[in-house]
Order: structure tokens, then C-alpha cells, then sequence
């Protein structure tokens, strides 16, 4: 209980923060929307292999792909507040106080995931004027694995920071680590279009699973085991991935 009450703690501190500066959000919606707007139509023409026979269509295919690629880019990134406040001494005046360790992690991970999905609401309600339609339990289990990712990667970030702790070389690891993971997970084209070799390689990226997860979703194929692999497979990351950043940020603030 005591861990549970902190971590909601930590959370309302790190959502107050983020209300307070909507700048920030508002600026890391620029991309997406950009992309969004301007780059699905594009799409058409080499979806059509796929059955893509509207733009209605087409944001079915991209969307998903792209509210993926904001949980993976997002948490990844997620890691420099973590550092900023280290620097700062905010997480070493925490040590001192009865707020449980593990509460530090999993209040301010639910805060950037909370982010995460707000930005993926607000990018599907954008593209409904574009004839993007997604039955409700469909939409809210695709929230559910976006959930889940932006847990898993917000984890791997704050583990690669705890790690590192140097601004440019996180910046390098992160940009070095994201690229290749997005693309192997078909977030900008389907997977099915790619040669033989990288649907191959793309086996063994979690993200690809997700983001066929994603599509089978904004499909409206509940049903389809892509989902349900994609769904297992982000879980089980998720978890260990969490635990193992609840003992590097237990020992790092010890």
C-alpha cells in the first residue's frame, strides 16, 4: 500500500509539472502532426499492394504505426528528465525523505506514459476528419498496448541513463537505439512491403509485433493473433524491463 500511495504521489507532482509547461507537449505534437497531415496521403499509392483503396485507408495503415513510434520515441527520450533531475539534486533531496524508491520510478514512468497516450488521443481525433474510424473496444485495448510500451521503453531509458548519466552520449545511445527499432518495426511502411531479410530480422523486434498488433486494432480485428502476440510479447518486455529499473534506480539512490 505504502508503495502504491507514493508512486501516486510522484505521479500528481510529475503531471502538475507537465500541465504547467504545455508548451512542451504542444511541441512534441509538431512531428506526428506534420507527418500526419502531410506525408499519409503519400501513402496511398504504395498501399495499394495491400488493399488501401482510400485515404480512409491509408490512415488506418499509418496511424497506428505512427502512435508507435511516439511511445518508442517518447519513452526512449524520457531518460533526460530523469538526468536533469539528478543533476539537480531533486532525486538526491528524495533520498533523504520516507518516499519508497521503487515510487520514485513507477510514479514519474506513469506520469511520461500518461503524457504518451494524451499525445495519442489528441493525434486520433486528428485524423477522424480524414475517415479514420476505430470501434470502441478496439480502440481502448490499442490504448492498452501503447500503455505498455511506453512503459517498456520509458524502463529502458531510465535504465540506460541510471547506466550512462552524460547528456551527449545518452543522446547518441538513444538516437542509435531508436532509428533502427522504428524502422524494423514497420511504423512509417508496413513490414509486408520490405524484402524477405528484414521482415526476417524484424522477427526479433519487439515493436514489430506491436505495431501488427496496432494495425490488426485500428483495423477493427480484435480478433486476429497479431494482437494478442503483440500484446504478450509487450507485457512480458514490460515487465522485466520494470523490474530491472526498480533495482538499478534502488541502488542509484540508496
Amino acid at each position: 500500500m505504502k508503495i502504491a500511495r507514493d508512486t501516486w504521489l510522484i505521479f500528481q507532482r510529475h503531471v502538475t509539472l507537465t500541465v504547467r509547461s504545455p508548451v512542451l507537449i504542444m511541441f512534441g505534437l509538431v512531428q506526428p502532426i506534420t507527418y500526419l497531415v502531410i506525408f499519409t496521403p503519400f501513402l496511398l499509392p504504395g498501399l495499394a499492394s495491400l488493399g488501401a483503396t482510400t485515404y480512409a485507408d491509408a490512415y488506418r495503415v499509418y496511424v497506428p504505426g505512427l502512435l508507435v513510434a511516439m511511445c518508442l520515441f517518447g519513452g526512449l527520450f524520457s531518460g533526460f528528465g530523469l538526468l536533469a533531475e539528478l543533476r539537480s539534486g531533486v532525486i538526491e533531496r528524495c533520498r533523504v525523505t520516507a518516499v519508497s524508491r521503487v515510487a520514485l520510478l513507477l510514479g514519474r514512468a506513469a506520469s511520461d506514459v500518461t503524457v504518451m497516450l494524451a499525445q495519442a488521443a489528441l493525434i486520433t481525433v486528428l485524423a477522424l476528419p480524414f475517415g479514420l474510424r476505430v470501434p470502441l473496444a478496439d480502440l481502448v485495448l490499442s490504448y492498452i498496448l501503447l500503455a505498455l510500451i511506453g512503459l517498456m521503453t520509458t524502463a529502458i531509458s531510465y535504465d540506460i541513463t541510471l547506466l550512462i548519466k552524460n547528456e551527449q552520449t545518452l543522446g547518441q545511445v538513444i538516437n542509435s537505439l531508436s532509428q533502427p527499432l522504428a524502422l524494423l518495426a514497420g511504423v512509417l511502411i508496413p513490414l509486408a512491403l520490405a524484402p524477405a531479410w528484414i521482415r526476417d530480422v524484424a522477427l526479433w523486434n519487439p515493436f514489430s509485433w506491436a505495431t501488427n498488433g496496432m494495425r490488426s486494432l485500428y483495423g477493427g480485428n480484435i480478433g486476429d493473433p497479431a494482437v494478442w502476440q503483440g500484446l504478450l510479447v509487450v507485457s512480458v518486455l514490460a515487465v522485466l524491463t520494470i523490474l530491472w529499473s526498480a533495482r538499478l534506480f534502488t541502488r542509484a539512490v540508496r
